[in-house]
C-alpha cells in the first residue's frame, strides 16, 4: 500500500484478527472524551484561542495542555522553568513549555514536568514528531515553518482527542512511531514530493506558501487544497498501517470497500495521470484523486472524516451545531456514525451558503454519496474499536 507519490509493499497473510490482538491488551470498552473546543477563557474572563500563548487583554501567560485539550492561564511553578495551569478543570501538576515557544513555530503547548528528563529536546508531543525542519537561515522559511507547525498542531490535537497513538519516531518509538520531514526542493534536481513512507510524512514547504499552493490547486483542478488537508491525508496512510494492517478481519473489509492495498502503486499512479479518473467516479469516491489506488481512497476518506469531526466539534462550541457534536458529549461507538452525518450534512450546507454570501467558494465543496459514507463508517468503526480497546477507558456518559 503506497502513499501519494511513493509506495511500499508488505505481506498481510497470516495475521490474526484485530480483536484477538487487542483482547490481550485491554477489555473492549469505549472511552470518555473530555472537551476539545477551540475557544477558552483567561483568568481575566476574556476569550483566548487555541494558538494563543499570551492573553492580549491582561498579559497572562497561556499554555495548551493536549491531553486535557484546553488552553489555561499559567502561574509559575515551584521549580525553575515549571508552570502550573489555573482555572476550572486545570490539572494538579506542573508543566514545561515547549522549547519551540520562542522559535518561529510559536508553539504554546505544554508537556508534564515529570517527563522533562526523558525528553531531551524539551518539546511537546506535537513538535516532538519533527525529524527535519526547514533551513531557517533561508529567507522566508521561518514564516513557512510557522504555518506548517500551526497546521500540524491542529492535526495532532484531534489525533489525541481520538486517543490515537501519537509517538515520535525520532525519540519515543523508533519502530512504529510517526515523524515529519519539512523539506525544500533544491534549486537544481528533482522536486521534493509530499507523501508518506515508513512512518515518515514528508511535506514540501512550498505548500505553506499560499500563492504557490493556490497555483498548484488550480493546475490540478482541485476544489480544495490546504496544509491541514495535506496533513490529514498523509496521516491517514500512517494509521492504515497502525490500525488496519495488523488485522486480517479489517484488511478483508478494507479490500471489499477500497480495493487491493497491495496493487502496483506506480502503475496506478501512471494510469491516473495519463487517463484521469474513471467515468462516474463521483458515485463511489470522495475525490478524483481517491480513484487512483486503494491507498489514496483510504487516505482521502480518512482526511474527510477528520475534517467532519473537527468542524462539528468547533461548530458546536460556537453554538452552530448541537452540543452532542462536541467530543465531550457525543453518542460514541461504531453505531453513532449515522448521527454524525445527520449533524454534518445540514451544517456543511449552511456553511457553504454563508461562504457564498461573502463571495467565497464553498467551505466544503464535496458530495458524500452512499459508497463514501460506507467507507467512512468503516474508518469510524476502526478508530472506535481499536482505541477503545487499547485505552480501556469506561463507557462515555452521554447527556
Amino acid at each position: 500500500m503506497g502513499a501519494c507519490t511513493r509506495g511500499a509493499t508488505f505481506s498481510l497473510k497470516g495475521r490474526p484478527p484485530i480483536r484477538s490482538l487487542l483482547e490481550k491488551l485491554a477489555p473492549v470498552r469505549r472511552r470518555k472524551f473530555v472537551a476539545a473546543g477551540r475557544a477558552y477563557s483567561c483568568r481575566c474572563g476574556r476569550p483566548v484561542f487555541f494558538r494563543n500563548s499570551v492573553c492580549l487583554a491582561c498579559g497572562a501567560q497561556l499554555g495548551y495542555e493536549p491531553q486535557v485539550r484546553r488552553v489555561f492561564p499559567l502561574a509559575p511553578g515551584s521549580e525553575p522553568g515549571a508552570w502550573r495551569p489555573e482555572g476550572q478543570g486545570a490539572p494538579d501538576r506542573q508543566y514545561r513549555r515547549c522549547a519551540n515557544l520562542e522559535s518561529a513555530a510559536g508553539c504554546n503547548w505544554l508537556f508534564p514536568e515529570e517527563d522533562a528528563a526523558a525528553n531531551p529536546r524539551q518539546l511537546c508531543c506535537a513538535c516532538r514528531l519533527n525529524r527535519t525542519i526547514p533551513d531557517l537561515s533561508k529567507s522566508g522559511n521561518s514564516v513557512l515553518w510557522g504555518r506548517l507547525e500551526e497546521a500540524k498542531r491542529r492535526l495532532v490535537s484531534l489525533l489525541v482527542a481520538f486517543d490515537l497513538p501519537v509517538a515520535s519516531r525520532v525519540d519515543q518509538d523508533t519502530a512504529h512511531g510517526l515523524a515529519f520531514d519539512f523539506l525544500q526542493s533544491p534549486a537544481v534536481g528533482p522536486r521534493v514530493l509530499t507523501g508518506y513512507m515508513d512512518g515518515v510524512i514528508t511535506v514540501n514547504i512550498e505548500e505553506a506558501d499560499n500563492p504557490t499552493r493556490e497555483r498548484i490547486r488550480e493546475q490540478m483542478h482541485e476544489p480544495y487544497r490546504t496544509l491541514l488537508g495535506h496533513f490529514r491525508h498523509e496521516v491517514g496512510h500512517y494509521y492504515y498501517y497502525r490500525l488496519v494492517a495488523p488485522s486480517t478481519e479489517y484488511v478483508a473489509r478494507f479490500n471489499e470497500l477500497y480495493g487491493d492495498p497491495d496493487a502496483d502503486y506506480q502503475a496506478a499512479l501512471d494510469r491516473h495521470y495519463s487517463e484521469g479518473a474513471p467515468q462516474g467516479w463521483k458515485k463511489k469516491f470522495v475525490s478524483s484523486y481517491a480513484t487512483m489506488h486503494a491507498a489514496e481512497d483510504w487516505a482521502e476518506t480518512f482526511a474527510h472524516y477528520l475534517h467532519i469531526r473537527d468542524t462539528l466539534d468547533t461548530s458546536a462550541w460556537c453554538g452552530l451545531a448541537p452540543a452532542t457534536a462536541t467530543f465531550d458529549r457525543p453518542a460514541l461507538g461504531p453505531s453513532a456514525f449515522p448521527n454524525i452525518i445527520d449533524l454534518w450534512l445540514p451544517l456543511s450546507w449552511s456553511l457553504n451558503m454563508v461562504n457564498r454570501s461573502m463571495g467565497h467558494d464553498d467551505l466544503y465543496p464535496f458530495v458524500l454519496p452512499a459508497a463514501v459514507l460506507e467507507k467512512m463508517q468503516f474508518i469510524h468503526t476502526v478508530i472506535e474499536e481499536v482505541t477503545a480497546a487499547l485505552s480501556g477507558k469506561p463507557d462515555p456518559v452521554v447527556a
